[in-house]
């Protein structure tokens, strides 16, 4: 299957630069597959779209201020880390320039408050580094990371939780999971309210997530590896919902990414590794409908919503959306899939 299947026209004054003012004011593009029809709302409406015999998913990873902007200890060069993962005491990264930055070079952050060595070159651009801090490595973080904001917006984050989902627990994400931004606190309070469970999963967003798609077909496209976690108590609710055929409705393709692959005949806890990459052909074990965003042309998550809605139907939708003016991308609109 070619990767130009997925592509489509999107014009840049589309992509939304700044979140709403508020989270659940967003529209809603409902992709009705049984219908074979679409419909436009409001995101506060997703409560109309659930019942009580449905189990909404949601991913509770939390955004690390994971962009470290920082200077080389002997040339005083600007390089750039986006922290991926943390292997015990080494850490993963992105680096720009990446071919400034060799085995045993050191950056300086914060005038020393932090210095990271590189110990180990990966493949595709990715580092590794040994950090030496004083105090609390994540408190440091905190004071002289950025927020890890996509290239695609320009405009300064005046808030830095709104780069965060409401239920953001579990630090460790180098990008947040977007459709989760829709939703406030008293929305989700109205959604239990009906009867609707609420379960919490955590995949931290990484390369396999938000890496581009570089290759003619997409059955060649590498997918990194990405880190996930089902408690027990996640694993026996989610469980009880499929033995009792509700539907399960994912929050997100990070969602849907960990749901499908920790399942086998049942839903197993623990902390596991996944590479899945779902595209059409899929099928499906788990997840009866999907909220999301509109994602990149050609992207692995295009993919995968093409994969729950065929993709001539997924393409119509989205060209539908560009002619009527969503936002697209992490702080654009949402799409309900059911």
């Amino acid at each position: 299957m070619r990767t130009a299947d997925f592509d489509f026209i999107l014009p840049e004054k589309l992509i939304a630069q700044h979140p709403l003012k508020s989270r659940d004011e967003s529209r809603l593009f409902i992709v009705d597959r049984k219908q074979n029809a679409f419909h436009h709302t409001t995101f506060s409406h997703i409560l109309d779209e659930l019942s009580e015999h449905d189990v909404l998913v949601v991913n509770n990873t939390k955004v690390m201020p994971a962009r470290l902007i920082g200077v080389k200890a002997d040339t005083q060069a600007i390089i750039e880390l986006l922290l991926l993962e943390q292997n015990e005491s080494v850490w993963d990264a992105l680096v720009k320039p990446g071919r400034r930055v060799k085995l045993g070079t050191k950056i300086v952050f914060g005038e020393g408050k932090l210095i990271a060595t590189c110990v180990k070159e990966k493949e595709e651009g990715i580092k590794s580094f040994l950090f030496s801090h004083s105090g609390i490595f994540y408190e440091v973080l905190d004071e002289l990371g950025e927020m890890p904001l996509p290239p695609y917006i320009h405009e300064k984050l005046e808030e830095k939780d709104r780069y965060q989902t409401v239920y953001a627990k579990e630090i460790g994400s180098a990008a947040a999971p977007t459709a989760g931004l829709h939703f406030t606190k008293p929305l989700l309070n109205a959604i239990q309210a009906k009867g609707v469970e609420i379960i919490e999963i955590t995949l931290h967003v990484g390369l396999g997530t938000f890496r581009p798609t570089t290759t003619d077909t997409i059955e060649d496209h590498h997918m990194h590896e990405e880190v996930y976690q089902i408690t027990e108590t996640a694993a026996q609710r989610l469980n009880e919902a499929m033995r009792l055929k509700k539907r399960v409705v994912a929050v997100g393709t990070t969602t849907v990414r960990t749901l499908e692959s920790n399942y086998s005949n049942q839903f197993h806890p623990g902390i596991y590794r996944t590479s899945i990459f779902i595209y059409p052909g899929y099928q499906f074990k788990t997840i009866g409908a999907l909220i999301t965003n509109f994602h990149l042309p050609k992207s692995t998550l295009i993919m995968l919503v093409s994969a729950l809605a065929d993709r001539e139907t997924i393409l119509k939708a989205y060209n539908e959306a560009v002619n009527l003016n969503y936002r697209f991308f992490s702080f654009g609109d949402a799409m309900f899939i059911k």
